[in-house]
């Protein structure tokens, strides 16, 4: 943990180093503006930091006004980077054009002012977009075919959050704009499958009991994520049951003897805690093999031991990236990602955007998401899984 602090720290002062060249490059600002740029983005940086400080001192006001500075920024500053780069990469192969060809290439230069400015407009505008893209909750429709589903049970409706993230800035209104899709949909189920809290959850008063009114028939089902972890297990643990959700800890049950729903923890539990839990393959082996089995993973990883073993793992986590381009890092770290991906020995995965934002309250090209899965009869023998509108 503390290398990646180190790590972390390390590569956000040189982030803002960098933005601070660019920025010197264009304006050519002496001490008078470069000593308060400097302050603050030295505030921005130790932001992290100082909200936790609030937020065990008890300021949650001051600790949110931090949080969303200090988030938006990150969210701000990830995105004039990425295209600062590909500025600064367009103005690299000019230079080598030249230097090769011995003249100029004929293309538009870039100054240093249109290569600082261009970067800062885009990014700008697409914060602003990407602000309310966050609160822009699509609803993912599933059916899935499975012989695994009584035949009298006409249909079973599972609706699945994930990544929601309460804390500092994602609170009730956003929390609101997603049960008001649940309850739209009216599931038989629900489930969460991690991250439904973020960072530490003090001051979360009202939020679980907007979660305990929604009363599915067969109930409600979550499991950890690694937010849970880094806001106090116990404390997030406590904030689950309190909405009125079933914890399933590497365990699996038979819901009423229709389908068999299986929960694992996230695997940062095996570092904070040194658990040695059974195996996902012993674990679901347990249950009823003749009925449809639900898998509850937060990370998009299939463990290939468990395969036929279970009918679909829904996982989140991703984010899809949350802000593009840095889904080019989450497909590079999960290739699997997002979406329903192919089945492998008749098991398919789901991957959740997530319904809420972590850190930035922005998201582009990667919109929030609540998922909604019909599970219908059907004889064939085989799983079949079709997106629906």
């Amino acid at each position: 943990m503390v290398a990646f602090i180190l790590t972390f720290f390390t590569l956000y002062s040189l982030m803002h180093l960098y933005v601070f060249l660019k920025a010197k490059a264009a304006l050519s600002f002496g001490l008078k503006a470069g000593v308060p740029l400097v302050i603050f983005m030295i505030l921005m940086i130790l932001a992290p930091i100082l909200v936790r400080m609030f937020e065990k001192a008890g300021q949650v006001f001051l600790a949110q006004i931090m949080s969303y500075a200090g988030y938006v920024w990150l969210g701000l500053l990830f995105l004039f980077i990425s295209f600062a780069l590909s500025v600064d990469f367009y103005r690299l192969c000019m230079f080598a054009v030249k230097y090769i060809l011995k003249k100029e290439s004929g293309f538009m230069s870039i100054t240093p002012q249109i290569s600082f400015f261009l970067p800062l407009v885009l990014s700008l505008i697409i914060s602003f977009y990407g602000y309310f893209e966050a609160q822009n909750i699509r609803t993912e429709r599933f059916i899935i075919k499975t012989p695994g589903l009584p035949k009298e049970t006409i249909r079973l409706k599972i609706v699945q959050i994930s990544d929601v993230h309460l804390g500092l800035i994602v609170r009730q209104n956003q929390l609101n704009r997603i049960l008001n899709i649940v309850r739209k949909e009216n599931p038989d189920i629900l489930v969460s499958t991690g991250d439904l809290v973020d960072g530490q959850i003090d001051n979360l008063s009202g939020l679980s009991e907007m979660l305990s009114e929604i009363k599915p028939r067969y109930g409600k089902f979550a499991i950890t994520g690694n937010h849970e972890y880094y806001a106090g297990l116990k404390q997030a643990l406590s904030f689950i049951e309190k909405s009125g959700f079933t914890i399933l800890r590497n365990q699996g049950v038979t819901i009423e003897g229709l389908i068999n729903i299986a929960g694992v923890d996230d695997p940062i539990n095996s570092y904070s805690e040194g658990n040695t839990s059974i195996s996902e393959k012993e674990m679901l082996s347990k249950l009823p093999r003749d009925k449809f089995t639900l898998l509850l993973k937060h990370r998009p990883i299939i463990d290939k031991n468990a395969h036929g073993y279970f009918d679909l793992q829904i996982s989140g986590h991703t984010h899809k990236g949350q802000i593009f381009p840095f889904t080019i890092v989450t497909w590079l770290y999960y290739p699997k990602h997002a979406g329903c991906l192919n089945p492998v020995d008749n098991c398919y995965l789901y991957v959740s955007r997530g319904s809420g934002t972590w850190g930035p309250p922005i998201r582009f090209l990667s919109p929030p998401e609540v998922t909604v899965f019909e599970l219908v009869h059907d004889g064939g023998g085989q799983n079949t899984i079709e997106k629906s509108r």
